[in-house]
């Protein structure tokens, strides 16, 4: 049975997306306690939200044809429901018996992705990403993080193409400055966050401490247990991938790299982007669709990101 106000929340099928509007999801469960949601996603997405406080159905959509969508209608077409949010756009949400309706538009140019889902509920202040950690997904977490004092500096290392990806020994030296003797986060720890594929960048970036105090975690868990994971980090450092995200929606400082991607559209909500020398406009004029097997961050120098990051820490401190 729904509850007295059933709420559809169809998510955006990229992980990365769908965790940028999460926090326009988390205020609508503070803000209406006798809610109860149905969240459809994708795949990568849908996971995401196991968690979600009065969650009834949690749906996966498989893939994006029209016979997957007629499916979907066959789950949730006999609901009255409260509240119809569709972060997909798709046609289903406009035939289905609702009190209101949200959609969101289109990527605007220059607002940032968290910005443009609070508009799509016309909130008044912008609710920062946020995913909901169960106690048993932080335990799991938990599981695999050794016992230890002091900082934790997290790192992800990977990317979903190379032309996104900077040098893992950049990230290495980074982690030796902040992490050393007299460094922001002296004798803290290092984690290592993100999938096994990105196993060769982190064997590089563990190197920048000693082995006991190190936390490896890429490819051991699920996107939701690493923000949980993430959840106890002081500082997060990553580029323009899911993990970043992951970070700020577990509330951490983060700087992220850029290179040939939109910052306005995605930097870090609570944190910091950084770019080497060229704009967007010039990674297109080499590579029109952003799409070729080009190493495009190699002259973003490690001081610049360094700069950032105790940039950061010192305001946080202060």
């Amino acid at each position: 049975m729904h509850g007295r106000f059933p709420i559809l929340y169809i998510a955006e099928a990229d992980a990365e997306e769908a965790v940028l509007s999460s926090g326009a999801l988390a205020q609508l469960v503070e803000a209406i306690p006798q809610a109860t949601f149905t969240v459809v996603g994708s795949p990568a997405s849908a996971p995401l939200f196991a968690d979600l406080p009065r969650l009834q159905r949690l749906i996966t959509l498989d893939r994006d044809g029209r016979w997957d969508w007629i499916a979907l209608w066959n789950q949730v077409r006999e609901t009255n429901w409260g509240l119809v949010v569709d972060m997909r756009g798709s046609t289903l949400s406009g035939k289905l018996r609702r009190q209101r309706r949200a959609v969101k538009d289109k990527a605007a140019p220059g607002v940032h992705l968290v910005e443009q889902a609070a508009r799509t509920l016309q909130l008044d202040e912008i609710p920062p990403p946020k995913l909901f950690i169960s106690r048993d997904t932080q335990e799991a977490a938990d599981a695999l993080i050794s016992p230890g004092s002091g900082p934790i500096l997290a790192i992800g290392p990977g990317a979903d193409w190379i032309g996104k990806r900077w040098p893992a020994d950049r990230y290495a030296k980074i982690a030796i400055s902040l992490l050393g003797e007299g460094g922001p986060l002296a004798g803290g720890r290092l984690m290592i966050v993100g999938e096994e594929a990105d196993r060769d960048a982190a064997q590089t970036v563990r190197s920048a401490v000693k082995r006991d105090r190190v936390i490896e975690l890429q490819g051991r868990l699920t996107r939701l247990q690493t923000a949980a994971a993430l959840s106890h980090a002081d500082l997060y450092l990553g580029g323009d991938s899911l993990w970043t995200e992951l970070a700020v929606a577990a509330g951490v400082p983060a700087v992220a790299v850029f290179g040939p991607s939109d910052e306005t559209l995605k930097r870090p909500w609570t944190g910091v982007a950084v770019r080497g020398p060229r704009t967007l406009d010039e990674f297109r004029e080499l590579d029109p669709r952003l799409n070729q097997h080009i190493q495009h961050m190699m002259d973003l120098p490690y001081e610049r990101v360094l700069k950032a990051a105790k940039k950061l820490l010192a305001e946080r401190a202060a």
